[in-house]
């Protein structure tokens, strides 16, 4: 008996309905099972801060292997400081930090300073290893952060929406990493504090968890996570380039994800 297939038609109206007006929306699904749905899946887009999951990859991958340790400390230096989001910008010079401490920053608030010195540690070319030995063949991490999109000849932190979706799959398969590396990994994506997004239509209830990493630059608002409800996790992607603002992208994320849970059945629509 062939399984019945999922209708995403609802979820590709909502992007096509904003790119009517100029933008464009990538979208990679994986449901309950594996069945995949995916809208410009390979197109690469702007990574923004998505590339930090990765990055996080890499270190806890550096960790496996007995390179580092998560109370490895690092003393918050004047050169360290980046603009763009998070909160060690702001901080004093000689802050005493840790290596938890600085991935729970660039996960959480996706803090910019915790991410370029734990692209540092990790080094460049380290991390675009992993993320080939994973799948990512066209999403890069080109450069650090800057709180801006590239300029001039600079390089550029590229992703597809396919690549993310996988990548998050490989977590939670405990195939990034170490079993136990991987569950630390997911534990940090579920301290995101921007529930603006992905999560931005989940009910509040102690069944329902999720994870993600957001990405956002000038013209550019992503998020790439997880949903799992009593009856099957989703894994989502999705990237916007080119909308009015942030606040329609953050708003098309949120139904996108809603819809998208509501076509897998995974929560019931109120």
């Amino acid at each position: 008996m062939t399984a019945k297939r999922t209708d995403w038609t609802p979820v590709a109206a909502l992007a096509e309905e904003v790119e009517r007006g100029g933008g464009i929306v990538g979208i990679a699904i994986i449901a309950p099972g594996g069945e995949r749905y995916a809208r410009h899946g390979a197109r690469p887009f702007r990574a923004a801060s998505t590339v930090k999951i990765p990055l996080m990859i890499e270190i806890y991958r550096q960790i496996d292997r007995g390179e580092r340790a998560l109370d490895d400390p690092h003393t918050l230096r004047a050169a360290d400081k980046t603009p763009g989001s998070g909160v060690l910008l702001h901080l004093h010079d000689g802050l005493p930090l840790t290596l938890n401490d600085l991935i729970y920053l660039m996960i959480s608030i996706s803090d910019n300073t915790a991410t370029n010195i734990l692209i540092d540690l990790a080094g460049m070319d380290r991390v675009n290893a992993t993320m080939r030995a994973l799948g990512m063949a066209t999403s890069t991490l080109g450069r650090k952060m800057r709180g801006r999109p590239a300029q001039g000849d600079e390089p550029e932190n590229w992703a597809t929406p396919d690549e993310y979706a996988t990548v998050v799959g490989t977590l939670l398969e405990h195939r990034a990493a170490s079993p136990d590396a991987c569950d630390r990994m997911l534990t940090m994506l579920e301290r995101q504090q921007n529930a603006r997004r992905l999560a931005r239509h989940l009910p509040e209830r102690e069944d329902v968890r999720w994870g993600s990493k957001t990405g956002s630059i000038v013209g550019v608002t992503n998020d790439v996570g997880f949903i799992t409800t009593p009856r099957g996790t989703l894994i989502a992607s999705v990237f916007c380039e080119h909308l009015a603002d942030q606040h329609i992208g953050e708003q098309l994320i949120g139904e996108i994800s809603r819809t998208a849970l509501h076509a897998t059945n995974l929560l019931d629509p109120l």
